[in-house]
């Protein structure tokens, strides 16, 4: 075991060992980077319940939600009744880049806020669409992807920024008001990716079934209430140690995902912080696509009673043995 370092207070172990298979990185290039962009990634994170991705040598990457014992009692946290495990869940609130070194010393290496304040009350803070590319279409698929959800948004006087989203797609974020009821917002996010399909059937899909998408980009309009998604800045655990990345509309075509690793970002970013710099002002929702929205099923149950059918359908009409 190397020697251990302290920084923000929080002791460091085992810095040059690899991050996982493939990573190119050691766990000191993930604490060096979370230290690097840790006053801008904990203004994305601050206040969110957070769920991190680990990964032990050797082992699979796991999800951790639930705060282990051992975390020490300066972290801020709250308690959520998790309705799913019908238990209580107590959740991590990264409100400073301390909290981030600590995860990091933990070998988390993707953070994954929810859409959702702790103080629900404020309702979900963006609108969502995660776009989705099959594993055997280039990452410019998703970027063409992106142009429609962003030609559906304006279509309602709507805006956004876009982000890599650090594996092989790109995220759009919609910021909105303060107080937008989460049923609303999720109609809203349907509503956009049914316009968007609209513009290029071709392109894009929103059917949920994978075996349904035929090559499309899959607009996943499911990232809404108490969803998360990696945040920006989020390293991923995927070849290179990529990074979730801020990128202006006008760069999305001359960028791939494996621009932004945890090694390169930071010179990158400069001093900016660029997510902030892109986000427009805070929106209300047209009522015309919640309206919309509310007419389309959501797609998680549209699937399940789908998959069900098709089951039963199986049952009903066996194919003959060939």
């Amino acid at each position: 075991m190397g020697s251990a370092e302290v920084r923000a207070g929080v002791t460091l172990t085992n810095l040059d060992k690899p991050l996982f298979d493939g990573a190119e990185a050691t766990k000191r290039d993930l604490v060096d980077y979370l230290e690097a962009v840790g006053d801008r990634m904990v203004r994305h994170l601050r206040d969110r319940p957070l769920s991190v991705l680990r990964v032990r040598p050797g082992q699979q990457p796991f999800m951790q939600k639930n705060l282990p014992k051992f975390t020490p009692d300066w972290m801020h946290r709250v308690t959520v009744w998790a309705e799913s495990s019908h238990r209580e869940v107590t959740y991590a609130l990264c409100d400073d880049v301390r909290t981030l070194l600590w995860f990091g010393n933990q070998r988390a290496v993707e953070y994954h806020p929810t859409l959702l304040l702790a103080d629900r009350s404020q309702g979900p803070t963006h609108l969502i669409l995660d776009l989705d590319p099959p594993p055997d279409q280039p990452f410019r698929q998703a970027v063409l992807a992106a142009k429609l959800i962003r030609e559906a948004l304006a279509g309602d006087g709507l805006a956004g920024a876009v982000k890599t989203s650090g594996a092989k797609g790109v995220h759009v974020f919609v910021p909105l008001r303060p107080g937008l009821a989460i049923d609303d917002v999720a109609a809203a996010t349907r509503a956009i990716a049914a316009r968007a399909e609209r513009l290029d059937p071709d392109l894009a899909t929103t059917a949920f079934i994978v075996e349904d998408r035929g090559g499309r980009v899959f607009l996943d309009s499911t990232r809404a209430g108490g969803a998360t998604v990696a945040a920006v800045y989020s390293p991923r655990i995927r070849p290179g140690t990529t990074v979730s990345f801020p990128v202006a509309w006008s760069d999305l075509d001359n960028i791939t995902p494996k621009d932004f690793t945890v090694r390169t970002a930071v010179d990158q970013l400069g001093g900016r912080d660029p997510w902030t710099e892109e986000m427009p002002e805070p929106q209300d929702l047209p009522a015309d696509l919640v309206a919309e929205g509310h007419t389309i099923p959501i797609a998680r149950v549209q699937a399940m009673h789908e998959g069900k059918r098709r089951a039963r359908a199986r049952r009903e009409n066996p194919e003959p043995e060939s």
